[in-house]
Protein backbone atom coordinates (compact mmCIF):
# COMPACT_ATOMS: atom_id res chain seq x y z
CA UNK A 1 0.00 0.00 0.00
CA UNK A 2 2.82 2.53 0.58
CA UNK A 3 4.25 2.09 -2.69
CA UNK A 4 0.91 2.52 -4.49
CA UNK A 5 0.36 5.73 -1.89
CA UNK A 6 3.76 7.16 -3.42
CA UNK A 7 2.56 6.97 -6.99
CA UNK A 8 -0.09 8.94 -6.28
CA UNK A 9 1.61 11.60 -4.09
CA UNK A 10 4.18 11.55 -7.05
CA UNK A 11 1.40 11.63 -10.25
CA UNK A 12 -0.33 14.81 -8.02
CA UNK A 13 3.11 16.41 -8.27
CA UNK A 14 3.41 16.12 -11.65
CA UNK A 15 0.03 16.79 -12.06
CA UNK A 16 0.45 20.27 -10.14
CA UNK A 17 3.72 20.75 -11.87
CA UNK A 18 2.57 19.47 -15.85
CA UNK A 19 4.86 22.42 -17.45
CA UNK A 20 7.89 21.83 -15.70
CA UNK A 21 7.31 17.47 -15.63
CA UNK A 22 7.13 18.06 -19.79
CA UNK A 23 10.01 19.90 -20.07
CA UNK A 24 11.88 17.47 -17.72
CA UNK A 25 11.19 14.41 -19.74
CA UNK A 26 11.68 16.45 -23.19
CA UNK A 27 14.91 16.96 -21.61
CA UNK A 28 15.28 13.40 -20.84
CA UNK A 29 14.07 11.83 -23.88
CA UNK A 30 16.30 14.40 -26.25
CA UNK A 31 19.64 13.81 -24.09
CA UNK A 32 19.50 10.20 -24.04
CA UNK A 33 18.60 10.42 -28.01
CA UNK A 34 22.20 12.42 -28.58
CA UNK A 35 23.84 9.98 -26.20
CA UNK A 36 22.08 6.63 -28.59
CA UNK A 37 23.14 8.96 -32.09
CA UNK A 38 26.17 10.14 -30.87
CA UNK A 39 27.48 6.70 -29.63
CA UNK A 40 26.07 5.17 -32.70
CA UNK A 41 27.77 7.94 -35.32
CA UNK A 42 31.20 6.82 -33.57
CA UNK A 43 30.85 3.27 -33.52
CA UNK A 44 29.86 3.25 -37.09
CA UNK A 45 32.47 5.26 -37.96
CA UNK A 46 35.48 2.85 -36.11
CA UNK A 47 33.16 0.07 -37.85
CA UNK A 48 33.90 1.75 -41.27
CA UNK A 49 37.70 1.83 -40.63
CA UNK A 50 37.86 -1.57 -39.49
CA UNK A 51 36.51 -3.18 -42.48
CA UNK A 52 38.65 -1.50 -44.06
CA UNK A 53 41.31 -2.62 -43.10
CA UNK A 54 40.17 -5.89 -42.87
CA UNK A 55 39.86 -5.77 -46.80
CA UNK A 56 43.68 -4.67 -47.48
CA UNK A 57 44.89 -7.53 -46.27
CA UNK A 58 46.50 -8.64 -43.05
CA UNK A 59 50.27 -7.76 -41.48
CA UNK A 60 50.90 -5.83 -44.69
CA UNK A 61 54.38 -4.21 -45.99
CA UNK A 62 54.68 -2.96 -48.83
CA UNK A 63 58.23 -2.21 -50.58
CA UNK A 64 58.47 0.32 -53.29
CA UNK A 65 61.35 0.34 -55.59
CA UNK A 66 63.85 3.36 -55.63
CA UNK A 67 64.24 6.98 -55.76
CA UNK A 68 66.03 9.20 -58.92
CA UNK A 69 67.74 12.59 -59.02
CA UNK A 70 68.18 14.31 -62.13
CA UNK A 71 69.24 17.80 -62.57
CA UNK A 72 69.31 18.34 -59.16
CA UNK A 73 65.81 17.17 -58.89
CA UNK A 74 64.92 14.26 -56.54
CA UNK A 75 61.73 12.29 -57.81
CA UNK A 76 59.45 10.28 -54.84
CA UNK A 77 60.11 6.51 -54.24
CA UNK A 78 58.77 3.74 -57.23
CA UNK A 79 60.51 6.12 -59.92
CA UNK A 80 64.08 3.62 -60.56
CA UNK A 81 62.85 0.07 -61.13
CA UNK A 82 65.03 -1.39 -58.28
CA UNK A 83 62.96 -4.42 -57.82
CA UNK A 84 62.32 -7.58 -59.56
CA UNK A 85 60.56 -11.26 -59.09
CA UNK A 86 63.54 -12.79 -57.85
CA UNK A 87 63.44 -10.28 -55.21
CA UNK A 88 59.89 -11.10 -54.36
CA UNK A 89 61.27 -15.46 -54.82
CA UNK A 90 64.08 -14.01 -51.91
CA UNK A 91 61.99 -13.02 -50.13
CA UNK A 92 59.47 -15.20 -49.44
CA UNK A 93 62.29 -17.99 -48.11
CA UNK A 94 62.58 -15.53 -45.10
CA UNK A 95 61.10 -17.15 -41.52
CA UNK A 96 59.15 -14.24 -40.43
CA UNK A 97 57.25 -13.67 -43.87
CA UNK A 98 54.13 -15.77 -44.98
CA UNK A 99 54.00 -14.51 -48.60
CA UNK A 100 55.12 -12.16 -51.21
CA UNK A 101 53.40 -10.37 -53.94
CA UNK A 102 55.35 -8.77 -56.88
CA UNK A 103 53.28 -6.18 -58.72
CA UNK A 104 53.72 -4.58 -61.73
CA UNK A 105 50.10 -2.37 -62.73
CA UNK A 106 49.06 -0.71 -65.37
CA UNK A 107 45.86 1.26 -66.90
CA UNK A 108 44.19 -0.63 -69.89
CA UNK A 109 40.65 -0.75 -71.87
CA UNK A 110 39.12 -3.68 -71.47
CA UNK A 111 36.16 -5.14 -73.85
CA UNK A 112 33.55 -7.62 -74.18
CA UNK A 113 30.97 -7.23 -76.63
CA UNK A 114 29.61 -4.06 -77.32
CA UNK A 115 30.76 -2.92 -73.16
CA UNK A 116 34.17 -1.55 -72.58
CA UNK A 117 36.05 -0.07 -69.39
CA UNK A 118 39.34 1.45 -68.48
CA UNK A 119 40.43 -0.03 -65.05
CA UNK A 120 43.79 -0.57 -63.43
CA UNK A 121 45.67 -4.33 -64.48
CA UNK A 122 48.18 -5.62 -62.47
CA UNK A 123 50.27 -8.36 -63.11
CA UNK A 124 50.78 -10.40 -60.18
CA UNK A 125 51.57 -14.05 -58.87
CA UNK A 126 49.50 -16.10 -57.27
CA UNK A 127 50.23 -15.06 -54.12
CA UNK A 128 48.67 -12.07 -54.67
CA UNK A 129 45.26 -13.13 -53.68
CA UNK A 130 47.12 -14.51 -50.38
CA UNK A 131 48.60 -11.21 -49.65
CA UNK A 132 45.42 -9.25 -49.56
CA UNK A 133 42.91 -12.45 -48.22
CA UNK A 134 41.26 -11.81 -51.81
CA UNK A 135 38.59 -14.61 -51.80
CA UNK A 136 37.00 -15.54 -55.04
CA UNK A 137 32.88 -15.53 -55.94
CA UNK A 138 33.13 -17.80 -59.10
CA UNK A 139 35.86 -20.02 -60.89
CA UNK A 140 39.55 -19.90 -59.61
CA UNK A 141 43.03 -17.84 -59.48
CA UNK A 142 45.67 -18.82 -62.11
CA UNK A 143 48.76 -20.88 -61.27
CA UNK A 144 51.99 -20.87 -61.67
CA UNK A 145 52.19 -22.36 -64.69
CA UNK A 146 50.22 -19.57 -66.19
CA UNK A 147 53.07 -16.95 -64.30
CA UNK A 148 56.09 -19.37 -66.26
CA UNK A 149 54.19 -19.09 -69.55
CA UNK A 150 53.16 -15.14 -69.51
CA UNK A 151 49.40 -16.92 -70.50
CA UNK A 152 46.50 -14.53 -71.38
CA UNK A 153 44.16 -15.50 -67.99
CA UNK A 154 42.35 -12.82 -66.05
CA UNK A 155 40.91 -12.61 -62.69
CA UNK A 156 38.18 -9.59 -62.72
CA UNK A 157 37.29 -7.23 -59.86
CA UNK A 158 33.55 -6.90 -59.30
CA UNK A 159 33.08 -3.22 -60.57
CA UNK A 160 34.78 -4.46 -63.71
CA UNK A 161 32.58 -7.29 -64.35
CA UNK A 162 29.86 -5.41 -63.70
CA UNK A 163 30.34 -2.59 -66.56
CA UNK A 164 31.41 -5.07 -68.86
CA UNK A 165 29.23 -7.93 -67.94
CA UNK A 166 26.39 -6.98 -65.99
CA UNK A 167 24.84 -9.48 -64.04
CA UNK A 168 25.84 -11.93 -66.20
CA UNK A 169 28.85 -14.30 -64.84
CA UNK A 170 32.30 -13.03 -66.24
CA UNK A 171 33.94 -16.96 -65.83
CA UNK A 172 34.66 -19.00 -68.80
CA UNK A 173 34.18 -15.85 -71.42
CA UNK A 174 36.76 -14.21 -73.12
CA UNK A 175 37.63 -10.56 -72.71
CA UNK A 176 40.23 -7.92 -75.12
CA UNK A 177 42.54 -5.95 -73.34
CA UNK A 178 44.57 -3.88 -75.63
CA UNK A 179 43.09 -5.67 -78.18
CA UNK A 180 44.28 -9.26 -77.36
CA UNK A 181 41.95 -11.90 -76.20
CA UNK A 182 41.97 -13.24 -72.37
CA UNK A 183 40.41 -16.21 -70.73
CA UNK A 184 38.46 -14.72 -67.08
CA UNK A 185 38.90 -17.44 -64.94
CA UNK A 186 37.59 -15.79 -61.76
CA UNK A 187 35.60 -13.24 -60.35
CA UNK A 188 36.85 -11.33 -56.90
CA UNK A 189 34.97 -11.49 -54.13
CA UNK A 190 33.58 -7.51 -53.29
CA UNK A 191 35.90 -5.83 -51.03
CA UNK A 192 34.69 -2.26 -51.29
CA UNK A 193 36.58 1.12 -50.89
CA UNK A 194 39.82 1.60 -49.20
CA UNK A 195 40.79 4.07 -46.50
CA UNK A 196 41.56 6.66 -49.42
CA UNK A 197 38.65 6.01 -51.01
CA UNK A 198 39.76 4.00 -54.13
CA UNK A 199 37.23 1.40 -55.35
CA UNK A 200 39.06 -1.74 -54.37
CA UNK A 201 37.00 -3.70 -56.97
CA UNK A 202 37.59 -2.01 -59.71
CA UNK A 203 40.66 -4.46 -61.00
CA UNK A 204 42.09 -6.98 -63.09
CA UNK A 205 44.93 -9.26 -62.31
CA UNK A 206 47.07 -11.19 -64.76
CA UNK A 207 50.37 -12.93 -64.29
CA UNK A 208 52.96 -11.19 -64.02
CA UNK A 209 55.19 -11.84 -66.79
CA UNK A 210 52.06 -11.30 -69.41
CA UNK A 211 51.93 -7.89 -68.19
CA UNK A 212 55.57 -7.37 -68.50
CA UNK A 213 55.90 -9.05 -72.02
CA UNK A 214 52.58 -8.39 -73.43
CA UNK A 215 50.28 -5.59 -72.03
CA UNK A 216 53.06 -3.19 -70.68
CA UNK A 217 56.19 -3.46 -72.14
CA UNK A 218 58.83 -3.76 -69.88
CA UNK A 219 62.53 -1.79 -70.43
CA UNK A 220 64.26 -3.86 -67.92
CA UNK A 221 63.05 -7.27 -68.11
CA UNK A 222 62.16 -8.92 -64.41
CA UNK A 223 61.38 -5.59 -62.98
CA UNK A 224 58.28 -4.77 -60.88
CA UNK A 225 57.16 -1.22 -59.23
CA UNK A 226 56.55 -2.46 -56.03
CA UNK A 227 56.08 -5.69 -53.72
CA UNK A 228 53.61 -6.45 -51.40
CA UNK A 229 54.64 -8.66 -48.33
CA UNK A 230 52.61 -10.48 -45.78
CA UNK A 231 54.19 -11.13 -42.01
CA UNK A 232 53.86 -14.37 -40.59
CA UNK A 233 51.67 -12.36 -37.86
CA UNK A 234 51.42 -8.89 -36.12
CA UNK A 235 54.30 -9.81 -33.76
CA UNK A 236 56.71 -10.63 -36.57
CA UNK A 237 56.26 -7.34 -38.94
CA UNK A 238 58.85 -5.56 -37.12
CA UNK A 239 61.16 -8.34 -36.93
CA UNK A 240 60.08 -8.85 -41.26
CA UNK A 241 60.75 -4.96 -42.18
CA UNK A 242 64.46 -5.01 -40.74
CA UNK A 243 65.28 -8.73 -42.62
CA UNK A 244 63.26 -7.80 -45.76
CA UNK A 245 65.59 -4.14 -45.76
CA UNK A 246 68.88 -6.35 -44.99
CA UNK A 247 68.75 -8.70 -47.71
CA UNK A 248 67.39 -6.62 -50.33
CA UNK A 249 70.81 -4.04 -49.19
CA UNK A 250 72.54 -7.69 -49.61
CA UNK A 251 70.98 -8.48 -52.98
CA UNK A 252 71.64 -5.43 -54.27
CA UNK A 253 75.28 -5.01 -53.40
CA UNK A 254 74.83 -1.77 -51.76
CA UNK A 255 77.69 -0.55 -49.94
CA UNK A 256 77.48 -0.12 -45.85
CA UNK A 257 77.05 3.91 -46.30
CA UNK A 258 74.92 3.90 -48.91
CA UNK A 259 71.25 4.86 -49.10
CA UNK A 260 68.17 1.92 -50.00
CA UNK A 261 67.44 2.32 -53.36
CA UNK A 262 63.99 1.20 -52.01
CA UNK A 263 61.59 2.14 -49.67
CA UNK A 264 59.62 -0.47 -46.87
CA UNK A 265 56.42 1.01 -45.58
CA UNK A 266 54.04 -0.74 -42.59
CA UNK A 267 50.40 -0.72 -44.20
CA UNK A 268 49.27 -1.89 -41.45
CA UNK A 269 50.44 0.68 -38.68
CA UNK A 270 49.24 3.14 -40.93
CA UNK A 271 45.53 1.40 -40.42
CA UNK A 272 46.04 1.03 -36.97
CA UNK A 273 46.81 4.91 -36.46
CA UNK A 274 43.04 5.31 -38.18
CA UNK A 275 41.25 2.92 -36.17
CA UNK A 276 42.85 4.94 -33.26
CA UNK A 277 41.67 7.63 -34.60
CA UNK A 278 38.33 6.83 -35.90
CA UNK A 279 37.90 4.99 -31.41
CA UNK A 280 39.02 8.34 -30.19
CA UNK A 281 36.33 10.15 -32.19
CA UNK A 282 33.81 7.36 -31.12
CA UNK A 283 34.86 8.14 -27.10
CA UNK A 284 34.75 12.07 -27.92
CA UNK A 285 31.02 11.60 -29.32
CA UNK A 286 30.04 9.73 -26.81
CA UNK A 287 31.39 11.94 -23.67
CA UNK A 288 30.02 14.95 -25.51
CA UNK A 289 26.45 13.07 -25.65
CA UNK A 290 26.71 12.62 -21.61
CA UNK A 291 27.72 15.98 -21.00
CA UNK A 292 24.60 17.25 -22.71
CA UNK A 293 22.50 14.82 -21.39
CA UNK A 294 23.74 15.97 -17.89
CA UNK A 295 23.48 19.74 -18.72
CA UNK A 296 20.12 19.19 -20.21
CA UNK A 297 18.97 17.64 -16.75
CA UNK A 298 20.49 20.26 -14.37
CA UNK A 299 19.01 22.87 -16.09
CA UNK A 300 15.53 21.65 -16.10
Amino acid sequence: MKIIAIFAEAWRAMAMNGLRTALTMLGMVIGVAAVVLMLAVGQGAQYTVNQSIASMGSNLLIVLSGASTSGGLRFGSGSVPTLTVADAQALAQIPSVKAVSPSYPGNAQMVYGSSNWSSIVTGSTPDYFTVRNWTLDSGHIFEESDVRGATRVVVLGQTVAKNLFGEEDPTGKTIRIKNMPFLVVGLLAAKGQSLDGRDQDDTAVVPVTTAQRKLFGNQFPGTVRYLMVQAGSTETMDEAEREIAQLLRQRHRLAEDAENDFTVRNLTSVAQSAAGSAQAMSFMLGAIASISLLVAESVL
